[in-house]
């Protein structure tokens, strides 16, 4: 059985818009959705840097309230990046209820500011204060139930909880899931959203950049000898993965293939990247994949701005592929997005890919010495016919999803 796995709409809610074209956009422009935090003052006792998103309201009232009222924020992006996906992808609704429909979406947890509300009341003693739906909104599938509910679907619901792997996990489940012949379409990615407490998760890793800045847009700096940290974000991206035949069949605009995947996990230390797992995940995903490493044309890595994380991807990079292949990472410009950044970083390789161009890592001012990758400061006209996305998670867990252009 020779069943492919291709991408006919892609759906984003981030801290750069709440469109593709939005993202796009932004992108270009070499824009930085981070900004500093005054909200979070008592907090930290300083202004944290965060890249929050901002939705319409307008938009929010289109999802039916009954599915609304179980939503947290990561579930309420899922279902407004599902839309979007949903409908540019021209889907019969009709297909939702026949069995054939999957929906697999990731994220670290379910609804970060549902769980704090819930601790708190109970800490407090106002347990009756929650409503009847809470316990919904903080569920780890919370995304899933959820988008699968907006949209009638009945068939696999899946929902990988691997931290900030999970949005990349579930797009690699959506195609094994297309592969396997379980389903012929899947609504599919990450969503997270960020709370004071998730920076703070952060901070005591010594993982945040908690710097306070008067220009906050500049603390997300992978790959650069001075980088401080992660900057925390929020988000969503979905995406419509379906069987490449179903998609041909009725005329659909195919956008990319997801042509082989990955995972694995390094089995030694919950914080700490490894370098060598790192490449052994990408070599599988191109073997999976059918694809040469001097075949690839452009690495979306995962890198955060952590010197330990970044170092060890790039040294992954540069023992897989060699120094040649432009890579770069997009946490410069929206931060780090969690769960959702694998997912998410997508629309923009697609991006990359339609227009033959690679953006560059923002704020990269002084490469570090240890990444020996080719890594682009400016906009760079550059062909992207097969792109490896990288997501890498505490936990030791790493996944690489291979993707490339259909003629």
């Amino acid at each position: 059985m020779n069943r492919r796995a291709v991408v006919t709409g892609i759906g984003v809610i981030s801290p750069l818009g709440n469109s593709v074209k939005e993202l796009w956009e932004a992108l270009l422009a070499n824009r930085s959705g981070v900004r500093a935090m005054p909200e979070w003052y008592d907090h930290f006792g300083k202004n944290i840097a965060n890249a929050p998103v901002s939705v319409d309201p307008v938009q929010v009232k289109k999802i039916n309230r009954k599915v609304r009222r179980t939503m947290g924020n990561a579930a309420l992006f899922s279902g407004l990046a599902a839309q979007e996906a949903v409908l540019s992808s021209g889907l019969d609704p009709a297909l939702f209820t026949t069995g054939r429909v999957a929906c697999v979406i990731g994220s670290t947890v379910g609804s970060a500011s549902s769980m704090t509300d819930a601790c708190t009341a109970e800490a407090e003693g106002r347990r009756d204060d929650l409503s009847a739906c809470h316990f919904f909104r903080l569920m780890s599938h919370s995304s899933a139930f959820n988008v699968a509910d907006m949209f009638g679907i009945n068939g696999i619901q899946l929902a990988p909880c691997s931290a900030c792997a999970s949005g990349l996990q579930a797009l690699g489940a959506a195609q094994e899931l297309i592969r396997l012949g379980k389903a012929d379409v899947v609504i599919s990615g990450g969503s997270d959203e960020t709370t004071s407490l998730v920076a703070s998760s952060f901070q005591l890793l010594y993982a945040l950049a908690e710097r306070e800045t008067p220009e906050p847009e500049k603390l997300a700096r992978p790959f650069d000898a001075n980088r401080e940290g992660l900057v925390c974000a929020e988000g969503a991206g979905i995406l419509v993965v379906e069987e490449y035949e179903h998609a041909k069949a009725r005329g659909a605009n195919i956008l990319f293939e997801l042509a082989g995947y990955a995972t694995n996990c390094s089995g030694w230390h919950v914080s700490h990247s490894d370098e060598v797992q790192i490449a052994n995940c990408m070599r599988t995903a191109l073997a999976d994949a059918g694809i040469n490493a001097e075949d690839v044309d452009y690495v979306s890595a995962h890198a955060t701005g952590t010197k330990v994380g970044d170092a060890a991807e790039a040294a992954a990079i540069r023992s897989v592929l060699g120094d040649k292949v432009p890579v770069s990472s997009l946490k410069g410009h929206l931060g780090h997005t969690l769960g959702a950044s694998g997912a998410l970083e997508l629309a923009a390789v697609h991006g990359m890919m339609q227009n033959g161009i690679v953006l560059p890592t923002r704020n990269l001012e002084q490469v570090d010495d240890c990444a020996g990758i080719l890594l682009p400061r400016q906009l760079m006209d550059h062909k992207v016919r097969v792109c490896i996305k990288n997501s890498i998670a505490f936990g030791g867990v790493n996944a690489s999803l291979v993707c490339k252009s259909v003629d």
